[in-house]
């Protein structure tokens, strides 16, 4: 596996991977929120985000050049370079269970410490995403907080995780 910049492309990809708008709440919390979604859906969203030059889409693909995983990197606070924030985590549902997530998580650290100044990096997922964060801990991000976030389907706990790097 490797990670390579996102393309305008990937986005149908990812779009397909979102099989319910539960998944889709999953995935993108209260940022994204149309169902079904496309792949242009996903282009709009981060293209002006990409233009602050704080936000970092990345796609994994396998050794065959397929994709199979996708997360963004962003700084969450516009004056401090220290925290970044991995957001829009997903693998391709065919590949979960197998390790692909925790190692995708593996190289977004290496990409962090090789490209940003972040001492810590965080995210949040939701306690009802269980697989996720199993995997989230399988790469070394502990929690740090939780919080209760009105979604379409009811209150749902967030659990905020960290990892210093």
């Amino acid at each position: 596996m490797l990670l390579r910049n996102y393309k305008k492309e990937d986005g149908a990809i990812i779009a397909g991977w979102l099989r319910s708008e539960e998944e889709l709440y999953k995935w993108s919390a209260d940022r994204i929120n149309k169902y079904p979604l496309s792949g242009d859906d996903i282009n709009e969203n981060y293209a002006p985000q990409v233009e602050t030059g704080r936000f970092y889409p990345l796609t994994a693909v396998d050794d065959h050049g397929d994709v199979i995983g996708h997360f963004i990197i962003r700084y969450p606070r516009e004056d401090d370079d220290s925290s970044v924030r991995f957001g829009f985590v997903i693998v391709n549902p065919s590949c979960r269970g197998k390790g692909y997530g925790k190692e995708m998580l593996r190289l977004g650290i290496a990409y962090v410490r090789e490209h940003f100044s972040a001492l810590r990096i965080d995210l949040g997922v939701f306690d009802n995403n269980e697989g996720a964060r199993r995997c989230y801990e399988a790469a070394g991000f502990r929690e740090c907080g939780r919080s209760e976030c009105k979604m379409p389907f009811g209150t749902w706990t967030r659990i905020d995780m960290e990892l210093f790097i």
